[in-house]
């Protein structure tokens, strides 16, 4: 997958019982307009079905409404993490590379056919639900927004993946020289590239964290991640 990454670095901010959703909203759209310098005309937003509150947060930060596209459970609703837990609603900002990548007539952030690319997750959560599902409000509301470093990375440096970006062209340069495959010439190869390249980038930071290759835990994803490579 040209988008999906097994180790990425993630930018938040987080607020338990403190500012909620009108702070988040104002402060991401600032962030991404102003000091990102990212093109509004090239920014979607998504929420979930009834978060009517969102959406008029959105609006008044100058969200464009049609650009404002409801999404269900699948797309815009985080968690339980487990069986229960905290969950809540979210709202995403989407990068859109042009029509010329979109399935047609229609398409939205909703579609997965490579037109958008999901650059900033903010999470809601404000409820607790329990194991038969029912939802009741949280006592403190939260905040926990997320911001791909590695897909920002692609946006700003213009590139259409995270595997373009001077975050990974070395090892995928590197990887081409090591193997004698040169990327870019055949899917086959290039997803091979890519997999060695990627978990290679993960394994490397699981090690300088302190892992070690075992059989359960952390130490069993390392070994997993060897594995694929």
């Amino acid at each position: 997958n040209l988008k999906h990454l097994t180790f990425f670095e993630m930018l938040g901010n987080f607020s338990i019982g403190d500012y909620f959703k009108k702070e988040a909203i104002a402060w991401a759209w600032e962030f991404v307009l102003d000091w990102l310098k990212l093109p509004e005309e090239k920014l979607w937003i998504t929420i979930y079905l009834d978060d009517d509150e969102s959406r008029e947060y959105w609006l008044k930060v100058g969200a464009r409404p049609e650009r404002i596209v409801r999404c269900n459970d699948k797309q815009n609703f985080w968690g339980p993490a487990g069986d229960a837990g905290p969950c809540g609603p979210c709202s995403e900002i989407h990068f859109d590379f042009g029509e010329e990548y979109g399935c047609g007539p229609g398409c939205t952030p909703a579609c997965d056919c490579g037109r958008f690319l999901e650059i900033w997750n903010l999470v809601f959560t404000e409820y607790f639900q329990d194991t038969s599902g029912r939802r009741t409000a949280l006592p403190r509301k939260n905040i926990d927004t997320g911001m791909g470093l590695e897909r920002t990375a692609a946006v700003l440096q213009g590139k259409r993946s995270p595997y373009d970006t001077d975050l990974f062209s070395p090892i995928v340069r590197r990887v081409s020289e090591v193997t004698g495959h040169a990327y870019g010439h055949d899917e086959g190869t290039d997803r091979a590239v890519r997999i060695v390249a990627e978990h290679g980038r993960a394994v490397t930071f699981l090690i300088a964290d302190g892992v070690s290759p075992s059989n359960d835990g952390r130490g069993y994803v390392l070994r997993r991640e060897l594995r694929r490579a």
